[in-house]
């Protein structure tokens, strides 16, 4: 009987692991969304300028993001972590915050908005149990995501030069497909082995649903007639 011990203990210990990880990234980004839902606001009560204005305003930002995501990834296996993880979505909520209130000022802008939001909660949600409950693996998707991502970036960057209400429309446009496909692609990752870091989990589903709420918010406004 013993001789079957082993064979039985390793799967357990890996679904242990990863019903952990799973646990611990989502009770994470709930903080890191709360965090960031706060930043916003006192953005937003302090009328603080848009930063992704201009060049220049994307390269700092970009800059920013980047820069603090190297540093989580590098202390990725400390609890210290924690701290540039936070600064990080803190950042994000206080620069979301501009770009929230000029949707705001729109006749309809709360309705935009809640939309944005609404149809951001039920993408993730029914993306991220999908993957959860079947458990299949998405990897498959990781030369065309990272494809489209450059494709997308290079024409935000054109784009601020360009200035084309058509071409920033469809990037947005590929942007939420992207992002709905990187929440398949990290969930995946998470409960087939790809991810066990919850710290580089929490941070990867936090950048999806931050650009995809972003990228609605700007398609729902431009259906509506106020973009």
């Amino acid at each position: 009987m013993s001789a079957y011990q082993p064979s039985v203990a390793r799967p357990l210990t890996g679904v242990l692991a990863t019903n952990k990880l799973i646990k611990n990234t989502y009770i994470l980004l709930s903080l890191t969304l709360l965090f960031s839902a706060l930043m916003a606001g006192v953005a937003m009560a302090t009328n603080a300028r848009p930063l992704m204005v201009g060049w220049l305003g994307v390269i700092v930002w970009m800059g920013a993001v980047f820069g603090l995501t190297m540093v989580i990834n590098t202390m990725r296996n400390s609890a210290w972590a924690l701290l540039p993880t936070f600064a990080l979505t803190g950042f994000l909520g206080y620069t979301l915050g501009p770009i929230l209130s000029l949707y705001l000022a729109l006749p309809n802008g709360s309705q935009i908005v809640m939309t944005a939001l609404g149809i951001t909660a039920i993408t993730f949600l029914g993306l991220s149990g999908y993957a959860l409950t079947t458990r299949r693996d998405f990897s498959f998707m990781r030369g065309f995501l990272m494809a489209g991502m450059i494709v997308a970036v290079v024409a935000i960057l054109a784009n601020l030069f360009l200035h084309v209400a058509a071409l920033s429309l469809a990037v947005s446009s590929v942007v939420v497909v992207l992002m709905a496909g990187m929440i398949l692609y990290d969930t995946s990752r998470m409960v087939n082995g790809g991810e066990t870091n919850y710290i580089m989990a929490t941070v990867g589903m936090y950048l999806n649903l931050y650009n995809l709420f972003l990228n609605l918010l700007s398609l729902v406004a431009a259906f509506s007639g106020d973009d």
